[in-house]
């Protein structure tokens, strides 16, 4: 028993024996220097320039995980970057732009070369200044010169207007003369109305046409017997118990209205021997009132002649 029991107890020292010997330090067991903990690697990848977004977010980041990107919003930096650039322009707001830089152009062209004469006037001699003033003078002069040439042509043609408007209306009041004559246009002012009645029948067309001609010779310019217009080449003819005029047959009374100056036209008709005494001798009656409105408004239609040309 006293060997068994020196053997279980060996193992007991050698496992103490083994505990010194880890504990115990040697060359062969020296012990590791410490190293300094790494940093933590960021994870995050790296923000793609080209992938910018207008939606106020940044990119979104990877989990390790493998789990699904969670999106981070932007800083009020990069969305003022993200806003600016690129430019959004409307066409309108680029033709203003446009406009705005050929203005500022055109300014500054203008501004420089206003600066580069005033350069050259200070830096040049006082002969070519003389010269300068003189050739301005003289330029002046003939800028004024001109003025008054052309203020003069433009007398010139206000007067010849003038008298082209003048011998226009020469003209239409000549062509109203010559219509009442003519009796194509209706003609009014004072005169006299010579009413014939004859109840027997008694008054022949030679008759009448004598009335014509004394009205004429007093300075008659429009007559006008019913509504017959009378002109030069009225004529008067007997039909069967009337009087044609024209070819117009005539309803009686006969109505003369003449336009004339009333002084000299009813005398005329008065005279012995004139008119009212012959239509008298006709068993007529004449009776002669003085207006200062006579209206002569029957009209003959415009005939142009056959051979008869102006001779201007």
């Amino acid at each position: 028993m006293s060997n068994e029991h020196k053997h279980r107890h060996e193992p007991e020292h050698g496992h103490e024996r083994g505990r010194h010997d880890e504990h115990a330090p040697g060359p062969e067991h020296a012990p590791e220097p410490e190293h300094a903990p790494e940093p933590e690697r960021d994870h995050r990848p790296e923000r793609d320039p080209e992938r910018a977004h207008d939606d106020g977010f940044a990119p979104a980041q990877e989990h390790e995980d493998g789990s699904e990107p969670a999106t981070a919003p932007r800083t009020g930096r990069q969305r003022l970057v993200a806003g600016v650039w690129p430019p959004r322009l409307t066409r309108a707001q680029l033709i203003v732009a446009v406009l705005l830089f050929v203005l500022g152009l055109g300014l500054a062209i203008q501004v420089r070369t206003t600066s580069d004469d005033n350069n050259t006037l200070r830096g040049a001699r006082q002969e070519d200044l003389v010269r300068i003033l003189t050739e301005l003078d003289n330029r002046g002069q003939r800028l004024q010169d001109e003025k008054h040439g052309l203020e003069n042509q433009r007398s010139e043609l206000e007067t010849s207007s003038d008298q082209a408007a003048e011998a226009l209306k020469q003209t239409q009041e000549k062509a109203r003369q010559l219509g009442v004559l003519a009796g194509t246009v209706a003609a009014q002012g004072p005169g006299i109305t010579l009413t014939v009645k004859d109840p027997h029948g008694q008054v022949a067309a030679d008759s009448l046409l004598d009335t014509v001609q004394e009205l004429r010779a007093a300075g008659a310019e429009a007559i006008q017997v019913n509504n017959v217009r009378v002109v030069s080449d009225t004529y008067f003819t007997d039909g069967a118990n009337s009087v044609l005029v024209d070819g117009h047959r005539l309803a009686q009374p006969y109505v003369f209205k003449v336009i004339g100056n009333p002084p000299d036209l009813e005398p005329a008709l008065n005279i012995p021997g004139g008119v009212v005494q012959t239509l008298e001798k006709e068993q007529a009656s004449a009776g002669v009132v003085r207006s200062q409105k006579i209206v002569v408004d029957a009209l003959r239609p415009s005939k142009q002649p056959d051979y008869a040309r102006s001779s201007q």
